[in-house]
């Protein structure tokens, strides 16, 4: 019984790996500016990053600070491996990061990545001192295509339970500012009798306590609202690092045990009064070794098991596909607020407790309020109703949707709050209000000229296009009229409500619905 668990498990440890990824992404910061190729600071840029391999192996926490050059083309350089990396592996790790720098992000000023193989690994760049610093933009993300096939409300407990665990341990400061062991936790929990969640966390270890735990506070809540059904998933952040998968990988969980699954029953078969004659084959086999009987009924159970597990393991193999990159996207104009869960403390001062001063208007799922935060940032608060049937789906798909998209003739989505029972969105505001207040009104008809008037058609198409063609994800929005075409104060139009927009593959032109959408 024992050798036919081990083989069990060692087939089933096989077959998952069928479906291993190395998980290596890189994040090549667009809007902190260029250089010139052969230029200082390019110099300055490949000699750092040549020498980081043995300057981070040198140190006895794995992690090396510095900087080398002179204003204003100084470089500053970071690289870490993971505590328990050998030499050679953390080696390997910065090395790869850094050639790739050189060849993907050719002329921009800074960059990071956090490369899985052969060791979890980081390596980050900039013209800027950045030490101790806690940055959560520009995040990135991926995540494993395939579907979790067990109980998503038995999986959310246990996953979340595993975060909280980790985020707890991770953040406390364990060791010095220098090293990797800092802000480190790796873990795992009992998802089902053959699988386990492992999960791996790391802050930069220069950062605060209370920055490593909201980084990766903010990560595992990212995750959940874009990913939350996947089979594995990473988000990645220039200050932390959070993965969790249903394998092991980075070398990383060699010395986490893991919980045992209960032990599997014991099934006694009642047996008659043998005849005397059968005793005594019986007797006389065993002193011979085992029968032919016996060595058949270990056999053929195990021949069909393994045969089992093969099948089963070509079919998850052809349907387990690769890591694709879904990257949460951050706009370059929006402060490190962006995505944070607002408190509804802040978002009821702002709005004068929703005060109907404050009331702009009021859509199918809830009304819509202006607001000033503490800072003087003007915002639009959407407060869903809570009579709405249809309220928490529109605010999920809303928040998610809105929070990966980045264009000029689209509404920013600045935060959201889920507290007391309230669903709030929290955008930008957009001073000229809606396209059909200027449509409708015979004294503000004259402000609509035939000039504004291409351009505004033309900003909606370039919207479009963007939600249908350009963006990462294809994106129908299924309620496009004049009120939900607002204008900012130039008049340029910004498509807004996406409560009630839907996600089409990449090649799909339709598609079905259940429920009557649109106005």
């Amino acid at each position: 019984m024992n050798q036919r668990r081990t083989l069990f498990s060692i087939l089933c440890f096989f077959l998952i790996s069928f479906g291993v990824a190395s998980v290596s992404a890189q994040t090549c910061t667009t809007d902190k500016g260029t250089f010139r190729p052969n230029s200082t600071y390019d110099v300055n840029r490949r000699l750092i990053l040549s020498s980081l391999p043995s300057n981070v192996t040198d140190q006895d926490g794995l992690y090396y600070n510095g900087s080398i050059g002179q204003e204003p083309n100084r470089v500053y350089a970071v690289g870490m491996c993971i505590p328990g990396s050998t030499s050679d592996d953390c080696s390997d790790c910065i090395k790869k990061a850094s050639d790739e720098f050189l060849r993907n992000c050719p002329n921009q000023t800074e960059a990071y990545s956090w490369p899985g193989e052969p060791t979890l690994c980081y390596v980050r760049y900039s013209n800027t001192s950045f030490s101790g610093s806690a940055d959560l933009n520009p995040p990135n993300s991926l995540t494993n295509t395939g579907d979790l096939d067990s109980n998503l409300t038995e999986f959310t407990k246990i996953w979340e339970g595993l975060m909280g665990r980790m985020i707890s341990a991770a953040s406390p400061a364990k060791s010095t500012s220098s090293s990797s062991d800092n802000h480190y936790s790796a873990d795992s929990a009992v998802l089902t009798p053959i699988l386990n969640i492992y999960a791996l966390m790391q802050c930069t270890p220069d950062l605060s306590s209370s920055d490593c735990e909201n980084c990766l506070r903010q990560s595992a809540i990212n995750y959940q609202l874009c990913c939350g059904q996947k089979r594995g998933g990473v988000v990645m952040r220039p200050s932390c690092f959070l993965r969790w998968d249903l394998y092991t990988y980075s070398n990383a969980f060699d010395n986490v045990t893991v919980a045992s699954p209960p032990p599997e029953p014991l099934v006694t078969v009642p047996q008659g009064p043998q005849p005397a004659g059968d005793q005594a084959n019986t007797t006389d086999n065993d002193s011979k070794g085992i029968s032919a009987g016996v060595v058949v009924a270990i056999i053929v159970p195990t021949v069909i098991v393994i045969l089992i597990l093969l099948v089963l393991g070509f079919v998850l193999f052809r349907r387990r596909k690769s890591y694709q990159r879904t990257e949460i996207e951050s706009e370059s104009d929006i402060s490190t607020t962006d995505s944070l869960v607002y408190d509804f403390k802040t978002i009821e001062a702002a709005t004068n407790k929703f005060s109907t001063s404050n009331k702009l208007g009021e859509g199918g799922f809830g009304a819509v309020y202006m607001g000033k935060l503490s800072n003087g940032t003007e915002v639009a608060v959407k407060r869903l109703s809570k009579k709405s049937g249809q309220g928490t789906r529109e605010f999920r798909n809303e928040a998610v949707l809105v929070s990966k998209l980045q264009h000029r003739n689209l509404v920013r989505l600045l935060g959201f709050c889920l507290e007391r029972e309230e669903q709030i969105l929290i955008y930008e505001f957009v001073h000229n209000k809606s396209l059909d207040y200027f449509l409708f009104d015979p004294e503000k008809q004259s402000q609509l000229d035939w000039t504004r008037r291409y351009k505004i058609i033309g900003g909606i198409a370039r919207g479009i296009l963007y939600l249908h063609q350009d963006s990462r994800l294809k994106i129908i929005h299924r309620d496009l009229k004049a009120s939900n075409i607002l204008l900012d104060a130039d008049m340029n139009p910004k498509i807004a409500d996406f409560g009630l927009a839907t996600i089409f593959g990449m090649d799909q032109t339709q598609g079905n619905t259940n429920r009557i959408a649109g106005t």
